[in-house]
């Protein structure tokens, strides 16, 4: 971990559990997550370094608010390049739950590559290109809300805004 600020990662609500999980379902996850741990990484890093499986986790990282990013100046370049570094160092799980809940949240977060996609195929389009209130989404699929939840925060495409789910717009490199 760079020297500088300690931030603890606090999990209270169950379905937190499902980002931290998929943060590292892959060795390509967890070894970035190791490699952002220790130093700060820019796009071309991470590419030069995990390829496109990399930028994609990159960009999943920064849609659950997990990594840091700052500009740094590279010699030779005349605009400086956006990096990122693991925001916590440390992760704190402090959640007491209903079976029945965290039943739930750990099938989300365990479920089949193929299984989820249609599931969260679901969500997507009943969300719309505007997004919708979750109660309205929940309502509409027959979903518990511990499980949209957990949904919602293991996809790639979903994303929490508010009271509102939407689809997950990653922001530009730089």
């Amino acid at each position: 971990m760079v020297a500088g600020v300690h931030r603890i990662k606090v999990v209270n609500d169950v379905s937190d559990l499902v980002p931290i999980l998929r943060a590292v379902d892959s060795p390509v996850k967890l070894q970035l997550v190791k490699r952002l741990g220790e130093t700060w990484l820019t796009l071309d890093d991470v590419l030069a370094e995990f390829g496109k499986e990399g930028e994609k986790a990159l960009a999943f990282f920064e849609k659950l608010r997990l990594i840091d990013t700052r500009w740094v100046a590279r010699e030779g370049k005349k605009q400086p390049d956006k990096s990122y570094h693991f925001y916590y160092s440390t992760i704190n799980i402090n959640t007491t739950s209903p079976l029945s809940e965290i039943s739930e949240v750990l099938a989300v977060a365990m479920m089949s590559p193929k299984e989820y996609v249609r599931l969260e195929k679901r969500v997507y389009d009943a969300v719309g290109s505007d997004g919708r209130f979750f109660s309205d989404v929940a309502e509409e699929l027959a979903m518990s809300p511990t499980r949209l939840k957990a949904v919602v925060k293991r996809s790639e495409t979903l994303e929490y805004r508010g009271h509102r789910i939407e689809r997950f717009q990653a922001e530009a490199a730089g």
